[in-house]
């Protein structure tokens, strides 16, 4: 591996030219390998063919825009993305903070500000735990639950479907990609993308409360769920993929 290999390599995706080329430069001043692409269709070009470390995604572009970008990335992978939003777009920032994103920059922006945020979105994310589980799996069975990833349903032993919200879901989700690996409250906030988010309830304790109401035998006494002293919680048992 090269040296220049080590470095992260960031995709910036950005219609603009007078935008998307001086901030590659800027970028790459900065110690980062840089890619960059026009729209949608080429990033997905892009990120194909290579190794991907942060994604920087301008929101408004023509053809598929960056929010239907965002979700994509997200369903198949934790690539970390920052989105540029207009200023004042309360509406997109929401939005791709609820599909995935880690964190955003209103245009127009520092320069400065932006390799701040992405040190420390990179930071952030290269520390947390790997999952253990595939991604791909789409039923994840414990005790007499099964967890339809890709119906978004948890379903008991009749067969029933349990509701879960959108928090809940990623949470259950998160804890048993990463079976047995105690997690904090703010690792949890970064793997669910909760940080920052004002779409859900932003207490994991409090979506671990909900959680348990459901699919513990005796919440009060929890067999899959437990809280981890010092703070956080861990998924206590080995679950199945199917």
């Amino acid at each position: 591996m090269t040296k220049d290999e080590t470095k992260p390599h960031i995709l910036v995706v950005e219609d603009a030219r007078d935008i998307r080329e001086p901030l590659a430069r800027y970028l790459r001043e900065h110690f980062y390998r840089v890619t960059t692409a026009a729209d949608s269709a080429s990033a997905r070009r892009v990120m194909k063919g290579s190794a991907i470390d942060l994604i920087v995604l301008d929101i408004m572009m023509p053809g598929e825009d960056g929010l239907s970008l965002c979700r994509s990335i997200r369903e198949t992978s934790q690539i970390p993305v920052i989105l540029l939003t207009a200023k004042g777009e309360e509406v997109d920032r929401i939005i791709g903070l609820e599909m995935g994103a880690d964190d955003y920059i209103a245009k127009p922006f520092s320069p400065r500000e932006l390799i701040a945020r992405i040190a420390a979105v990179l930071r952030r994310t290269q520390a947390l735990p790997p999952r253990q589980k595939p991604p791909s799996a789409a039923r994840i069975r414990f005790g007499d639950w099964v967890l339809d990833t890709g119906q978004r349903e948890l379903i008991g032993a009749e067969g029933v479907a349990m509701p879960l919200s959108s928090g809940e879901f990623r949470l259950l989700t998160t804890l048993l990609e990463r079976p047995k690996i105690a997690l904090t409250r703010n690792q949890l906030l970064d793997l669910t993308k909760g940080r920052d988010a004002e779409l859900f309830d932003r207490s994991i304790d409090n979506h671990v409360s909900r959680l348990r109401k459901k699919i513990e035998p005796d919440p009060k006494n929890p067999r899959y769920i437990k809280t981890v002293w010092g703070g956080g919680y861990i998924f206590a048992l080995e679950p199945e993929t199917e």
